[in-house]
């Protein structure tokens, strides 16, 4: 009998540690990046089997393996913001309970942008370190693998050499393409006086070889050991290690080596993001999840799929590269967006939306007529450069822009005040057309930008003869905009109202040939509400900034956050 009570005790006991006794369901939907989704199946399956619960309530946890992409637009989408380059939502994406992106830059580029996005617990779960991919022959010429290579190396091979095949996975789609791409942009940085031709250059080269899925760029790497296909295919690209390893398990003709480049950047991380709105019940069974994922079983779960434990380490079952260190791969980000200026890795969260904005202007066809504010406010000088004027941070402002675009991009420039041509307040320096055969024109005509002493702004009047000129000319497979710089209101009284303008512009927008409306406003004297007015009808955005030192990035990430959709 005594034997009896203990064996019931000790199943009884083990009944109400393990949950077995629990009953109903609370259902809690995970959406995790493909490669680890099965990892954390088999931790949920193992879970059920043990009788998780909340409460007495059972716990029944749904992996969903969606592309980190998916699910950003989805968010993006609620909380009313766009990500760069990541576009509409699909209809197969949903909003989960919480997240597992593979890198924390996800969740950071969505809570810079959104305030109301806070996710909690946000803690590493596993790691890949973001590598540069070679196929092994190509490694082997640059010293691979006694030489430790740096980011400053490739940059050199890429912008200089004529060997290497360089190609990237779309930097604002994918977190391995935006590692790479940051770590490239901090080597050109280094460059001095030639920083910005160094980046441009580098990214021009990334460009030609960029593809829009991993996929896709995964079968460009050489499928025959024959000299001539090694040549011609594919010979660098920053990819995850998980991604080098995975391709090599299918025993390619030639497999990649994994450059392991010196300063280390940015791994994919993969935060476990509980999601903002969870009621307590959720809450305490995403908390239940997790903590399951600190155990030696999903290390070794990890291991089995090509990743790292969050340390850097890995368990059994993990194929390293060939000179693949343990650990491995920068620290957890934290994604935090005022957590004192630094985010994702020690990045600021400025330096991921320069970077992608600078793709994107590089990157992207264009036609676009830019139009400047030559009011006489616009002498007033800025503290903060120097003393120069506004119209003076302005054309530099313009000229660095023009140094990114490419030879691909339409572009044409204007200025405006109050009666600078009869009774017409702007004035044509440049028509729009093509940049390869009109750059100089255009960067000589920058010096006629001066400000006419006592002019107001004749805004709204410019602003429907601008969207009109580029409409007339509309291109079909490129983005087509009107980028107007001022710094004030407008303050023509013998031209459109507001009323008026917003009629004009309602009558004239045509859906199937969009036009963008950007302005960037400069200074405290721009009225926000009054220029939102407008983009609401046309589409666009407004970009205001009370330090016109700043002007340089807002235009870059103003180019950067155009629709492409209809262009």
């Amino acid at each position: 009998m005594a034997l009896v009570v203990v064996v019931a005790g000790a199943w009884f006991g083990y009944q109400r540690l393990s949950g077995l006794s629990c009953s109903g369901e609370l259902p809690l939907v995970v959406s995790a990046t493909p490669e680890i989704a099965p990892a954390l199946q088999s931790v949920a399956d193992q879970w059920q089997v043990d009788g998780g619960a909340v409460d007495d309530t059972c716990v029944a946890v749904q992996i969903v393996a969606s592309d980190p992409v998916d699910v950003a637009a989805v968010l993006a989408g609620q909380h009313g913001v766009a990500l760069a380059g990541v576009g509409q939502a699909s209809g197969t994406a949903v909003a989960p309970d919480v997240w597992v992106p593979d890198s924390s830059t996800w969740l950071l580029r969505l809570s810079s942008l959104a305030p109301g996005f806070s996710p909690t617990n946000n803690e590493s779960v596993a790691r890949s370190p973001v590598v540069i991919a070679m196929p092994e022959p190509v490694a082997t010429t640059l010293g691979w693998p006694d030489q430790q290579l740096t980011w400053t190396d490739l940059l050199q091979q890429i912008t200089t050499g004529i060997n290497l095949r360089t190609g990237i996975v779309e930097p604002t789609r994918d977190a391995a393409g935006l590692s790479g791409l940051l770590a490239l942009g901090a080597a050109a940085s280094e460059a001095g006086e030639n920083a910005q031709q160094a980046t441009t250059a580098a990214l021009r080269t990334l460009a030609t070889g960029r593809s829009a899925l991993r996929e896709d760029l995964l079968a460009r790497f050489p499928r025959s050991a024959d000299p001539a296909s090694v040549a011609s295919s594919l010979s660098a690209a920053a990819l995850s290690e998980e991604d080098v390893i995975e391709y090599n398990a299918t025993e390619p003709p030639i497999a990649l080596a994994a450059l392991y480049l010196e300063p280390a950047p940015m791994s994919l991380d993969y935060p476990y993001a509980v999601l903002p709105g969870a009621d307590p019940a959720k809450a305490a069974a995403a908390d239940g999840f997790f903590e399951l994922l600190n155990e030696v079983a999903f290390r070794d779960q990890l291991g089995d799929r090509g990743l790292r434990a969050s340390d850097g380490t890995w368990g059994t079952g993990f194929s390293a590269p060939q000179g693949a260190p343990s650990p491995a791969g920068t620290a957890p980000a934290t994604i935090e967006p005022e957590s004192g200026g630094t985010a994702a890795g020690g990045l600021d969260p400025v330096v991921i939306d320069r970077a992608l904005a600078t793709w994107t202007s590089v990157t992207l066809p264009a036609r676009m007529l830019a139009v400047i504010d030559v009011s006489g406010s616009m002498l007033e000088p800025v503290p903060s450069a120097g003393n120069a004027t506004r119209a003076d941070v302005t054309r530099e402002a313009a000229r660095r822009g023009l140094g990114l675009f490419d030879d691909s991009w339409a572009l044409g420039l204007w200025i405006f005040s109050i009666e600078l041509d009869g009774e017409q307040d702007w004035r044509e320096l440049v028509p729009i057309s093509p940049l390869s055969s009109q750059r100089a024109t255009l960067e000589a005509s920058l010096a006629e930008v001066v400000p006419k002493q006592g002019g107001n702004t004749g805004l709204y009047d410019t602003s429907l003869a601008a969207y009109r000129t580029v409409q007339d000319g509309w291109a079909a497979g490129r983005v087509n905009s009107v980028v107007i710089f001022t710094d004030g209101r407008n303050e023509d009284d013998n031209g459109l109202t507001q009323e008026q303008l917003l009629a004009e512009l309602a009558e004239v927008a045509d859906p199937q040939r969009p036009i963008q409306m950007i302005y960037i406003g400069i200074g405290d004297g721009v009225s926000q509400q009054e220029l939102e007015a407008v983009t609401e009808v046309t589409g666009g955005g407004v970009f205001v900034t009370e330090d016109p030192a700043n002007i340089g990035d807002i235009l870059l990430k103003a180019i950067a956050l155009r629709p492409t959709t209809g262009g």
